[in-house]
């Protein structure tokens, strides 16, 4: 039973699941906004959120932590160099959904996930 666990399934294997949100969490880093399904940006908000909180903290075991999740080691360079001035008065919240038409063959509703 699945009482009360709220990790979004989207319908993957869990092998395939982490490499979808590990691409999209890349992706979005990289070019600050990805045009996706609405299950699949809640989900990603939780794992971009994270990997900005450890760039914040800026240590050198969260620096690890995040090399070993995003896929570019540049781009978690530059996302730790840019993190305390960009995102230093926040406390959450890095991200924004918006939803938009849905697509058009399967009618799923897609959404744009974007930095703030």
């Amino acid at each position: 039973m699945r009482h009360q666990l709220r990790v979004p399934q989207l319908g993957k294997p869990a092998d395939q699941r982490k490499a979808l949100l590990r691409g999209l969490t890349t992706q979005l880093i990289r070019e600050g906004r990805v045009t996706t399904t609405k299950a699949r940006a809640k989900a990603l908000r939780d794992e971009v959120e994270r990997m900005i909180g450890l760039a914040k903290e800026g240590s050198l075991a969260s620096r690890r932590r995040a090399i070993g999740y995003i896929y570019d080691k540049k781009l978690v360079h530059s996302l730790f160099e840019k993190a305390k001035e960009r995102y230093g008065e926040r406390n959450g919240g890095y991200t924004r959904i918006v939803r938009t038409v849905p697509r058009r063959g399967d009618n799923a509703q897609m959404a744009i996930i974007e930095l703030v």
